[in-house]
């Protein structure tokens, strides 16, 4: 009797298990596919063919990597969001990153980046709240009044800010930064798969951006 009953608990488990790792494949590829087929058609890699905005989005990124080596992340929104001003695309550059602690600042890095490539200050709007891309995109909504905006990163995460921002009612294209193709960039790549799994988690849970705030106009 003892023996019927363990094989019965040992059966369940194995169900268990082989459910949840189903679960997890289809939530895994479900998660990718419905993302970067809402960007099919949204995302842009020549300046003269992106269409123009009053803002463009730069998603923030540490200005060094982890051995104080230059990020080329960073590097590269960079040199995208100064094309797209130089070209007449974007009127204002919103700036939006972690600066969740004293000596972590990447807002003010990505800032004082544009102005040493000529952008005026007066058209750099910085926000220090952007800690994910959830928060980024919310807070340009809602705190910076941008209901139709271009947003500058790679492509990966070009197509991740668009759901989100289509999630919020936001009219998003996507202006892709030259790709890193280094380990580095295959690492992040890896990571951004889990981060696509998390937009559906916290779409269904109503997540929202840590922090709001009173609006701040732009222009």
């Amino acid at each position: 009797m003892e023996k019927k009953v363990k094989t019965k608990r040992q059966k369940r488990i194995k169900i268990f298990a082989l459910v949840s790792l189903s679960f997890f494949i289809v939530w895994f590829f479900g998660a990718n596919w419905a993302i970067e087929s809402n960007a099919e058609g949204k995302m842009y890699s020549d300046v003269a063919s992106c269409p123009s905005a009053t803002v463009g989005l730069v998603l923030g990124t540490s200005k060094t990597g982890r051995k104080g080596n230059p990020n080329l992340y960073f590097q590269y929104r960079i040199e995208a969001a100064v094309a797209l001003y130089n070209a007449g695309k974007i009127k204002y550059i919103l700036v939006s990153g972690d600066n969740g602690q004293k000596d972590y600042d990447e807002p003010t890095d990505m800032r004082d980046a544009l102005i040493a490539a000529g952008i005026p200050s007066d058209k750099i709007v910085l926000d220090y709240a952007g800690f994910r891309t959830l928060d980024s995109m919310e807070r340009a909504l809602k705190v910076f009044g941008q209901k139709e905006i271009i947003v500058i990163s790679q492509r990966f995460h070009n197509e991740r800010a668009i759901y989100l921002g289509e999630h919020f009612d936001m009219k998003v294209i996507g202006f892709n930064a030259k790709e890193v193709t280094k380990m580095s960039g295959f690492k992040t790549k890896v990571r951004e798969r889990f981060a696509r799994m998390k937009v559906f988690w916290d779409i269904l849970f109503g997540v929202n951006a840590k922090f709001l705030g009173a609006p701040v106009k732009i222009g």
